[in-house]
This record gives C-alpha cells, structure tokens and sequence, in this order.
C-alpha cells in the first residue's frame, strides 16, 4: 500500500551524495528558498506551515544503479524526520516520527512497522547493488547549476 508519507532510506554508498555536499551555500540556499516558495510556505505532505526544511527526492534505477534527482520539496520537521527515519532513530526521535506517519496516513502502529520492515527491506537489497552513481540533471537544467 502507498501511504502519502512514506520513508526514504538511501543506499549506504549514495549518503554523502547529496545537494548540500555538492553545491557551494549559496547554490543551496537559491534551491532551497525555490522549493519552500514552490510549497507556498506549507509542507507539501502534510501542509503545515512554518518553518520548512528542504528534503530531495531521489529515484532509484537498481539496474543500472543510479540515484537520480527527482526534485527538491518543501517538507515540515516531522515529516522529514520519517523521511529519513534511519537518522531519525539514531538521534532518538523514532516515536515522534511514528506519531507523524501515523496521523499523516491515518494508520495503526502496526501498519507503522509494517511498512518501516518493507522499507528495511528494499534498503538492504539496495545495498547489495554496488557502484552507484548520481545524476542531478534536474538541478543542472531547472538552476543552470554546473
């Protein structure tokens, strides 16, 4: 089942592989402050307003092991917290994320773990493709970033 929250656990070999670490701050900045106007100032899974955080959304080709740049969204701090729930639980703050996907989805604690356990499950097969490359054309042609 497709929930409209969903986690987004990241091969282990694609971590350090994100906008922060490529683009120089100022880069980020223009990128970010285009995904909270494009969100019109709410998170664009949960529309809350507020302070927003800026989360990339990835796709993943297993076959040909690439992680490419879908886009840049505009999400709430609970929201981005399940999105990246493996961090999430690291720095103790599962339950807060937990009561987020459970109220976002309007599911059980149950469908929680279910859906976290698939989840587990893709990511480990994820990481037994090895040589991951990225693409960020989408970057390169919405920002004319080099």
């Amino acid at each position: 089942m497709g929930y409209k929250l969903e986690f987004e656990l990241v091969p282990e070999e694609c971590w350090y592989a994100n906008l922060r670490s490529i683009l120089s701050p100022t880069d980020w900045d223009v990128v970010r402050r285009y995904a909270y106007k494009n969100a019109g100032g709410r998170c664009e899974i949960c529309g809350a307003s507020g302070r927003l955080e800026a989360h990339e959304k990835w796709s993943y080709d297993d076959k040909k092991a690439l992680q490419k740049l879908e886009g840049v969204v505009a999400l709430c701090h609970k929201c981005h917290l399940v999105k990246h729930i493996g961090r999430t639980q690291l720095v103790g703050k599962e339950p807060e994320a937990m009561e987020q996907f459970m109220k976002v989805n309007r599911c059980s604690q149950m469908d929680y773990h279910d859906a976290l356990a698939k989840a587990n499950l893709e990511y480990r097969r994820r990481n037994k493709i090895e040589g991951w490359s990225t693409d960020i054309s989408w970057l390169k042609e919405k920002f004319k970033i080099k």
